[in-house]
Formats: C-alpha cells, sequence, structure tokens
C-alpha cells in the first residue's frame, strides 16, 4: 500500500493546556481510520492538522506530490445565494454530471428528495447537511476527511452513507479519516481506529467493535486506576460479541482472551427484575393508544386536511423499551407528544395510567433556562439526597453528586455556571434532572448529541439500571439497538411493528421509495429518475411452489406472533392484581413471560428470514 500523507512530531497547546505532544502518524491508501475520543481531547484539531486547515506549534505534515483532498467540516459553508443544484455540481454541464455513476449515486442519495432549483437558503439544518455532503462526494477524492459528517442525517441517509463510502473506491485505494460518535457508523465502515487521549494518539485494528475488544485487554493489562473505564468497556463489549457477533469477525487477532473477560459479565439488563419492578410502579395499564388519529388543517385554500397519523392501535405495557423509527416528518414527535399528553388526537383516544408520570428528554434545553446564570452544585442543592438505582441486590443509593460523577462531571466543574457548559455537559445535566424526577415513563427525542463514546456507554450504563418504560427516538442506530428491545416505525401515517429491527426498516424504506417511483411520471430531472433505479428492489429468490409454501408459513408466523404478544401482554398486566410481597410467585411468573418472549424472538428471526427470501 503506498503512503498519501504523514505527520511527524505534532506538538499544539492552548494558553491553558497541551493538547498533542509529539504525535506521529501516517495514512496509507486503503486506510479507512475512525478517530474516537473524549469531548475536548483533539479529535477535530487533529483532523485539521492533517488536512491542512490548522498549523501545529511544532512539528509537520506531508502530503504525497498530487494526492486530492476533500474536507467536510462541522459548520455549515454553504453559499444561501446558490441552489441545490448549483451547490452540488456546480456549473458542470448536465451531460457530464448525469452520465457519472458516482454523481448520480450521490444526488439519488442524499438530495433526490429535494427540489433541483430549490434555493440553499430556505433547506432546514438537516437538508444543508445533506447538500454539503453531496457537493463533497460529487468530487474525485484521493482522501476524505470527515468531521461528524452523520450529524442531522436520519437512520436511512447514514446508511446510504456508509454503504457509498464502503464502495467509493477500490480495495487498497483512496483513504478516510472520519470523526463520528455514530458507534455503528465506526464499526460499519472503518478498518482502523485512533482514540485520541492524554495528548496521544493509540493507533487499534479494526471497527468500534474490534477497538472496544482491543481497549478492554489494554485496560486490563495497564492497571486498577482505569477501573471504572473498564468496567463500562467490559459491559459494552457483552452486548457486542452476544448482540452482534458478525461485527467482532473482522478483526484478525485473537479474541479468546477477550471471551474470557467477559465470561462472567451478566446480560446488560435484568429484565425479570425491571419489568416487575415497573409492574410495581405504574400498575396494569400504562398508555393505550386506541385507534387514534391526528390531523391539521391544511394550510392552502383548500379544505382538506393533513393528516400526520391514522388508526394508531398500541397498548405501551410496564418495563418496555421501544425505539421509534422515521424520516423527517413522519409523525414521531407528534406520537410522542400523543403518549405524553402534549397533543390531543383527532380521532380515536389515549388512555393514560392514573400512576403513570411521563417526563420528556427534549432536544431543546429548556428545563435548564431556569438555571442558566446558577453553578452546577446550586441546580442539584435542592433535590433529595439519594436515589436508588437499580434492583434488588444490585440496588444502589446515589447522591445527585455521584450521579453527575457518572456522567463525566468533575468536582471543578460544580461551581461552572450552567451557561458556561459545553453542549454535550449541559445535555448530561438535562438528562440528570429528568431522571432524579423518577418518572416512570421516560421519552427521549435525540439523547444522543453532542455525546462523545465513553460517554453514551455511561448514559447506557445508567438506563440499564432504570426501572420503568422507556420510549426512544434516535438516528444513533447503536444506542437505539443498545438501549431498546423493540423497535416501531411511522411508515404512511402508520405506526407498524418491526420484528427484524432497522434493517427491516429500511427494507420497507427501500419498497416504499421503489413503490413512489414506479407509480409517479417521469421526472424531467436526471437525479429523480436515478433515484428510482438506487431504489429498486431484489428480485425474489422463490419462485412457484416455494413461494406459495413460504407465504403460507409467513402467514402463520405473523399469526402466531401477534397471538403470542397478546398473552404477553395480558400476563404483564396480570402481575399487578398479585401479591407484590409474593417474590417467589412474581419470580414465576416473570420467568414464563421471558420464555414467551424468548419464542416470539425465535419466530421473528424465521420471520425475517422469509421475509428476505420473499423480496
Amino acid at each position: 500500500m503506498a503512503h498519501l500523507l504523514g505527520a511527524e512530531g505534532l506538538h499544539l497547546e492552548y494558553p491553558t493546556r497541551v493538547v498533542f505532544d509529539s504525535v506521529t502518524l501516517g495514512v496509507e491508501e486503503g486506510d479507512r481510520i475512525g478517530i474516537v475520543g473524549r469531548n475536548g481531547d483533539g479529535k477535530s484539531s487533529l483532523l485539521g492538522m492533517l488536512a491542512g486547515l490548522r498549523e501545529p506549534d511544532a512539528g509537520r505534515v506531508t502530503v504525497r506530490g498530487g494526492t486530492t483532498i476533500g474536507r467536510l467540516d462541522q459548520a455549515d459553508t454553504l453559499d444561501d445565494a446558490l441552489t441545490v443544484g448549483t451547490a452540488v455540481v456546480g456549473d458542470t454541464p448536465e451531460h457530464e454530471w448525469a452520465g457519472d455513476a458516482r454523481v448520480r449515486d450521490v444526488i439519488s442519495g442524499l438530495v433526490a428528495d429535494l427540489g433541483w432549483d430549490t434555493p440553499v437558503a430556505a433547506l432546514s439544518g438537516g437538508q444543508r447537511r445533506r447538500v454539503s455532503l453531496a457537493k463533497l462526494l460529487a468530487g474525485d477524492w484521493d482522501v476524505l476527511f470527515l468531521d461528524e459528517p452523520t450529524n442531522h442525517l436520519d437512520v436511512e441517509a447514514i446508511t446510504w452513507l456508509a454503504g457509498h463510502l464502503k464502495n467509493r473506491w477500490a480495495k487498497n485505494s483512496g483513504a478516510l479519516l472520519v470523526v463520528t460518535h455514530d458507534r455503528w457508523f465506526l464499526d460499519e465502515v472503518c478498518n482502523a481506529t485512533w482514540e485520541v487521549h492524554d495528548r496521544i494518539v493509540e493507533p487499534f485494528e479494526g471497527g468500534y467493535a474490534a477497538y472496544i475488544l482491543q481497549r478492554v485487554e489494554r485496560d486490563r493489562m495497564a492497571a486498577a486506576s482505569e477501573a471504572k473505564r473498564q468496567n463500562l468497556a467490559r459491559k459494552e463489549l457483552a452486548w457486542l460479541r452476544r448482540g452482534a457477533p458478525a461485527r467482532t469477525s473482522k478483526p484478525k487477532f485473537r479474541i479468546d482472551a477477550a471471551n474470557e473477560l467477559i465470561a462472567d459479565v451478566p446480560p446488560i439488563r435484568d429484565s425479570v427484575s425491571l419489568q416487575s419492578l415497573a409492574v410495581s410502579r405504574l400498575g396494569k395499564d400504562v398508555v393505550d393508544l386506541l385507534d387514534a388519529g391526528v390531523s391539521y388543517p391544511s394550510t392552502g385554500s383548500g379544505t382538506q386536511e393533513k393528516v400526520v397519523l391514522k388508526d394508531v392501535e398500541w397498548r405501551i405495557a410496564p418495563g418496555e423499551r421501544t425505539g421509534i423509527l422515521g424520516v423527517n416528518g413522519a409523525g414521531k414527535s407528534t406520537l410522542l407528544g400523543l403518549i405524553s399528553g402534549a397533543v390531543q388526537p383527532t380521532s380515536g383516544r389515549v388512555k393514560h395510567g392514573k400512576t403513570v408520570q411521563v417526563r420528556t428528554l427534549t432536544q431543546r434545553l429548556d428545563e435548564l433556562d431556569k438555571h442558566w446564570n446558577d453553578p452546577v452544585r446550586t441546580v442539584i442543592s435542592g433535590l433529595r439526597t439519594s436515589y436508588t438505582f437499580g434492583t434488588g441486590s444490585k440496588a444502589q443509593d446515589l447522591t445527585p453528586g455521584q450521579l453527575l460523577e457518572r456522567l463525566g462531571f468533575t468536582s471543578a466543574q460544580l461551581s461552572t455556571p450552567v451557561k458556561d457548559l459545553s453542549g454535550g455537559q449541559q445535555r448530561r445535566l438535562q438528562l440528570l434532572l429528568v431522571l432524579l424526577d423518577q418518572p416512570n415513563v421516560l421519552i427521549l427525542d435525540e439523547p444522543t448529541n453532542d455525546m462523545d463514546t465513553d460517554m453514551l456507554a455511561a448514559i447506557e450504563d445508567l438506563l440499564d439500571s432504570w426501572p420503568g418504560t422507556l420510549l426512544v427516538v434516535s438516528h444513533d442506530r447503536y444506542f437505539l439497538e443498545r438501549v431498546t428491545d423493540q423497535q416501531y416505525a411511522i411508515l404512511d401515517r402508520h405506526l407498524r411493528h418491526l420484528p427484524g429491527g432497522v434493517d427491516e426498516y429500511l427494507r420497507l424504506r427501500a419498497l416504499e421509495q421503489s413503490a413512489s417511483v414506479v407509480d409517479r411520471p417521469s421526472s424531467r430531472s436526471a437525479h429523480s429518475g436515478s433515484a428510482g433505479q438506487g431504489a429498486a428492489p431484489q428480485a425474489s429468490a422463490l419462485d412457484g411452489a416455494a413461494r406459495r409454501a413460504a407465504e403460507k408459513e409467513l402467514a402463520a408466523l405473523e399469526r402466531k406472533m401477534q397471538k403470542l404478544n397478546g398473552d404477553i401482554d395480558r400476563a404483564k398486566h396480570a402481575l399487578a392484581d398479585h401479591d407484590q410481597s409474593d417474590y417467589a410467585g412474581l419470580g414465576e411468573k416473570m420467568k414464563a413471560i421471558q420464555a414467551q418472549q424468548d419464542e416470539v424472538e425465535e419466530l421473528e428471526l424465521r420471520w425475517f428470514e422469509l421475509t428476505e427470501q420473499l423480496g
């Protein structure tokens, strides 16, 4: 592999601290490098120095002659005076860019839903991010530097971007360096990881799962001083190895030692205890959406209403942990509003249990406004002296200060005014205040914004011991799959259960898009046609009698899963009427429920296999 660029003896410091001290690195053709580390440790600064945007205080960066470099910054640098088309392809004649397969793929993957002549000034933040990405990816670069490329992107766009970057260059050619907190993206795209910490850059082989595996071994060998980070990493590794074994097939090193490390790590959540406690806190009724729908008056001159949700039938059970998927504007926030009571249905009804206490972690920082000028210690001074997290023998009584420590705050930061905290610190403080209200239904709306990977692991660890019903909306696929046990999606204004999880959602969206392209008359825009080609469904793998047999089995599976899910809901509700002091009886009932849930999971796997075969 040929050398593309390198750094020798890089030194960078600010008046108050040294960021890097004598860092030497190299980038070869074929490298796909993910850069991780705590917020503020210098990830973006490193990327800027390597990309030539920032001069180091000492040392040098060398680039092989003729190497072309493309960069994506976190800042929005689009010119408002441009249209979408001009921003993406500039003055290139249409016959040139339309004849380039890579450019067509970029346009169909990122901006196919945007008008080609739409002014950039009229776009939302997420749309501008997609246009910026499309502008960069439409170019021909030897090395790409991407700083938080998944910000403002939904699950579909992130999945497309990962696939594009994996196939953009031939094997052992080109190079990618990416700073992102999206752990699924890191695992999907990268073949190497650089961890930025303590003024150095430490290289690891493989993507995120491989990095975690090696870091656990490093921490184990280093010393007990890393015990806190080690425990969090071990727990995350246990989930990676058990929940997604394919992810760790990439590393080239021996993993037997790492498997020994997690041999005694229990499941990430004690589902039986958490569900039992959730039932005792919530009773049998949580929130029932009964044929619920929401529509708004049309803004046009006509009288037709705009329907956002329709015929939503969902009985939320105690202790459920659910992820909600959908494109921007599909109605996710409206659905959360129905559950919290902030939005009233225009059809059907929503029934809330008598003991239900709903709290929402919104994307805004409303909860902190009243504390804007107060130091952190003042914010927590009016709270209770201790809070219980966990259940049974693992229950812990933690003070607000101890909880702040678990969320990455130091004692010195207790004197910092809220307004002077970083975005990630404000977000963590906001989450803490929501959790300490002790709700029994918790709604998290994009909770991962401004969080680094270590802090996301700490928050996931905290949520593992939180008893109650959890609803999560997030474009961070890793976080969504990690903290929830099931997923739903809003598709065509209806709520649909996803037995196959995020993969099934992406498949359904691809089919939905291909169907809309078939139904739509031919577009005058070349990029619209390419979008249809990119979303075409795969040909069916089954024909004739085999297909009919598969369809018959699929229908039977759906009936059986529906019956089992109904039995599970009734069994969970029946727990509320059981004597709460009869722990043995409760345990037996919970074991029976768990057995039914395990059976549903097996059926769902078979269901997903059949849907893949049927296409």
